[in-house]
């Protein structure tokens, strides 16, 4: 085995150019592999692999999937070297990382973020209040915000019917504080005339082809505020608002079920994910203040 594998590795650095510490992390993730494996290891069968990547689910998903590859490799260069019939590793899976988890600003954060909105120019501070107000009010979608008609924010309806994605109708409530918002952008509209912008048709209008506001029109607005209220604008985004709605809610309390809802998720897994960042901080305030942790 000694000798298929410094063959292995030797191919490794002829043919591929792998630099010496791929090859060392080759040889390392190979010997550990090969060495808990019973009888010859050149004729593992798929079940003999599979229990040993069974034996590294202690690991990360990262370090299981790079250990998955060395054997892939080297296991392809026993069959084109006619050392045994088939490769085994075509029948394993590889390990799925787990889903990023949504980054959220904090309530402070937001706060800030309203604030450095109504710092900025005349001509752009109730546009971009309004849509900050909005999309931490309900949760929406960045397409879903921009596409949103004029007459449907009123003030006496605290519920509006949103399109979602597949053409879903959803009921979304608006807050008082967002609706009043998005009415004091729309007051500072006037019908269409000498490039005037036209209130008539889009709640967020612009000059553009579409008609109303874009995506990276909102995105824009938002890094604006950010700078405007000393935050980092890399931190700030339409999704990074529609988390923090997300988790703001779920960490006061509100239901799993209402908010998969109010997002207009498919599939409560979805909304599962967000239970996941409370973990992370309750995991890391105990790791921090409570006084047996750090030992």
């Amino acid at each position: 085995m000694n000798r298929h594998l410094e063959a292995f590795l030797e191919m490794m650095a002829a043919e591929r150019g792998a630099a010496r510490n791929t090859i060392e992390a080759y040889r390392a993730d190979l010997e550990s592999a090969l060495s808990h494996l019973e009888g010859d290891p050149v004729q593992a069968t798929p079940e003999d692999l599979r229990g040993w990547l069974g034996s590294q689910s202690i690991y990360s998903a990262r370090t299981q999937a790079r250990r998955l590859s060395s054997l892939r490799q080297f296991y392809r260069f026993l069959a084109r070297e006619g050392l045994r019939p088939d490769d085994p590793t075509e029948l394993l899976d590889a390990p799925k990382a787990p889903a990023p988890l949504p980054k959220a600003l904090s309530e402070a954060e937001v706060q800030q973020l309203i604030e450095g909105a109504s710092r900025l120019p005349a001509a752009q501070a109730p546009v971009a209040t309004a849509a900050i107000e909005l999309l931490y009010a309900s949760g929406l979608r960045v397409t879903e915000l921009v596409t949103l008609p004029a007459g449907l924010m009123r003030e006496e309806e605290p519920l509006v019917t949103v399109m979602g994605k597949g053409r879903k109708e959803r009921l979304v409530p608006i807050s008082r504080r967002a609706r009043e918002a998005a009415m004091a952008a729309q007051a500072g509209l006037v019908p269409r005339g000498k490039g005037r912008l036209s209130a008539r048709k889009w709640l967020l209008p612009s000059r553009g082809a579409n008609g109303h506001l874009t995506r990276q029109g909102v995105g824009l607005l938002l890094k604006q505020a950010a700078i405007a209220g000393g935050l980092d604008p890399a931190k700030v985004s339409p999704h990074v608002l529609r988390h923090s709605f997300a988790t703001h809610l779920l960490a006061r309390g509100a239901d799993l079920r209402a908010l998969q809802t109010l997002l207009g998720h498919a599939d409560i897994a979805t909304t599962q994910i967000y239970t996941r960042v409370l973990e992370e901080r309750l995991r890391a305030v105990v790791e921090e203040h409570h006084p047996l942790a750090r030992g």
